[in-house]
């Protein structure tokens, strides 16, 4: 799911739930776009970033913002153009250039995750100027979104759906599909890591390093790791926090989501339930059986928002997950599930929700051009989410699989999680319909001949379970170090000043840690929290 930004404690596995998950999904896919020729792109590389002061006014004084191009498809760079939105804190003195930041998702906006973040980067402007992007589909790059309603496709996974007619459900994945390719307009089938990565080393030219020196979070890792095999020569320093996996399928990913989550959710009620002013009460087990309660009467009757729309079980559950990340988020948390249980009002739980389901939904990609803040659509999160893991993953089950496999899947992610088992089955689901993805990232990312890379895996980390940093570092290969983080959370840098300092030293004077060296458990939060979509 989402993105780093944020922590969380350690995975179970549930072997026949994954087993039965990667029967449903079988592999299989053309050569993939990066492998064709590719025609001159050197108009792209010639560009310049114009910084000026960024615009609204939440934006700090101090945070500049600039743009460059991209080709649209980089088959046929004849064929259409996108603008990606970019934001830089400059180097306090002497800069050696650029540290580009990605914080996860995937779907995650850099502008507005560095403009809320920005002060734990601030180390590093001692050497570089800190600069991040909305990638292509994010943020204010051409954000896609699935429109209005174009997420009711989680009623095929909601307890009174009709798996006795397993065709009715493809027809409304299908459906949900075709919405989100209409709205989303030309950016949607160029979407990907594949493609994301390209334009890190378009922008890694405008900003006129000659290699890229990088801090991934969580699906920001996948990103880092797609660059350092398409581009070994121009990798500078790149560290990656919260490694993603590189090989497992989004079933074995959504099983391993649903249960870390799970287990984030069991720590928060444990801790809500010796609160005088948890609203689930004191006795534990009755807790976690209301919250299954709210998530599903929600689901029935959706309350209003301020805004017009409505906010439903299935949004909560993506607030809970938000919120989950950091304990430091728990007395929050706490507060706005009293406000939703015990007077109805939403407004405290629409601040976790992924994407802010505020603001109005609609089709503003506008030919390529950037869009302001205000014009994102409210689902940009989830439906970037959602387009780059199809993208990125080349499974698509046939229609009769699913027919036949649809009534077991879904009993196997309840059993994951009874809270998360359904959002997770959904964006699953939601890849019918859609082109297969490439096969590149399984296939072609591995045995990477790039400089030193570092890879940071937290032992309590259940979004990115510190055995993908391990099986990723073997696949990369002799290139990869990986840095052990015994604390809990999802990604270190932001929750461990132990990992905050040994990134910050690599990033900035080329200090690695010994492959398979260790940083103590550390409740401290460096410069505050992140929070991420995965």
């Amino acid at each position: 799911m989402l993105t780093m930004l944020s922590p969380r404690p350690a995975v179970r596995r549930c072997a026949g739930a994954g087993a039965l998950a990667l029967a449903l999904l079988g592999a299989g896919l053309p050569a993939a776009a990066a492998d064709r020729a590719q025609p001159d792109l050197t108009r792209f590389y010639r560009q310049k970033v114009a910084w000026a002061a960024c615009d609204g006014p939440d934006m700090p004084k101090d945070l500049q913002c600039g743009k460059v191009t991209v080709p649209l498809d980089y088959a046929r760079p004849r064929a259409g153009t996108l603008e990606l939105a970019l934001a830089r804190y400059r180097a306090t003195g002497h800069s050696r250039g650029s540290v580009l930041l990605n914080f996860g998702g995937p779907g995650g906006a850099g502008i507005s995750g560095l403009a809320e973040q920005g002060k734990q980067f601030m180390d590093l402007t001692n050497g570089y100027d800190v600069v991040t992007f909305d990638p292509r589909g994010v943020g204010r790059s051409s954000p896609v979104s699935c429109g209005e309603g174009g997420d009711d496709a989680s009623a095929v996974t909601n307890e009174n759906a009709d798996l006795a007619h397993p065709q009715a459900v493809l027809k409304q994945l299908r459906v949900a599909a075709d919405q989100c390719a209409r709205v989303s307009g030309p950016v949607l089938p160029h979407i990907g890591t594949v493609n994301a990565s390209r334009d890190l080393d378009v922008i890694r030219q405008a900003l006129g390093d000659e290699k890229l020196n990088y801090l991934g979070f969580s699906y920001g890792t996948r990103l880092g790791a797609v660059y350092a095999a398409q581009f070994p020569d121009k990798v500078g320093r790149l560290a990656l926090d919260g490694v993603d996996t590189l090989t497992e399928p989004l079933s074995e990913q959504g099983i391993a989501g649903a249960e870390g989550q799970q287990t984030a959710l069991d720590d928060f009620l444990d801790w809500c339930t010796t609160d005088i002013a948890c609203p689930f009460g004191k006795d534990r087990r009755a807790a976690g059986e209301q919250v299954v309660r709210v998530v599903r009467s929600l689901d029935e009757n959706p309350v209003p928002t301020d805004f017009g729309s409505s906010f439903s079980g299935q949004d909560l559950v993506g607030a809970l997950g938000q919120g989950l990340y950091s304990r430091e988020l728990w007395p929050s948390l706490e507060r706005a599930l009293a406000s939703l249980i015990e007077d109805g009002d939403a407004r405290g739980v629409l601040n976790f929700s992924a994407g802010g389901v505020g603001l109005p939904r609609g089709n503003h990609h506008r030919g390529g051009g950037l869009v302001s803040a205000d014009e994102v659509p409210a689902d940009n999160l989830p439906s970037a989410l959602m387009a780059i893991n199809c993208a990125d993953d080349p499974d698509r089950p046939a229609a009769a699989r699913i027919t036949s496999d649809l009534k077991e899947l879904r009993a196997a992610y309840d059993k994951a999680s009874p809270v998360f088992g359904r959002y997770r089955l959904t964006q699953l689901l939601m890849c019918y319909g859609r082109p297969r993805g490439t096969d590149f990232i399984r296939d072609r990312v591995k045995d990477v001949p790039s400089a030193k890379l570092l890879l940071v895996g937290t032992r309590g980390d259940p979004a990115t379970p510190y055995r993908w940093a391990v099986e990723t570092a073997a696949r990369l290969g002799p290139s990869a170090v990986v840095l052990d983080n015994k604390g809990d959370g999802h990604t270190g840098y932001s929750s461990s000043t132990c990992v905050h300092r040994k990134v910050d030293d690599f990033l900035l004077y080329g200090s690695l840690p010994a492959n398979g060296s260790s940083c103590p458990a550390d409740g401290h939060v460096v410069g505050g929290s992140t929070s991420s979509p995965g």
